[in-house]
């Protein structure tokens, strides 16, 4: 399987992201996942159209993208996680 190229947005790219980024690495390691996370903000994400597999956003996102987009606000509330990690892996390991 190819490296996936997981994008991990928020508003500024620091602190929200980072919480979502330490989850979905542990994920990716307890899932046999080879990917590769970058840790953005949400303006950033043009960017990387050509090379991602998937955003992964705590903030609004208000364009389409060529590649699912996933909200990421499970992982800061708590509501929702299983499905929102559920999603993750799922569009991961097609």
């Amino acid at each position: 399987m190819k490296k996936k190229q997981i994008l991990i947005a928020c508003g500024a790219g620091i602190a929200t992201s980072t919480i979502v980024n330490d989850a979905i690495e542990s994920m990716c390691k307890e899932n046999g996942i080879n990917a590769n996370l970058v840790q953005i903000k949400i303006t950033e994400v043009g960017g990387y159209v050509d090379t991602a597999d998937l955003l992964v956003s705590t903030t609004i996102v208000q364009k389409e993208y060529p590649f699912p987009v996933i909200n990421a606000r499970a992982f800061l509330t708590g509501i929702g996680l299983d499905e929102a990690k559920a999603e993750i892996l799922e569009q991961l390991q097609k």
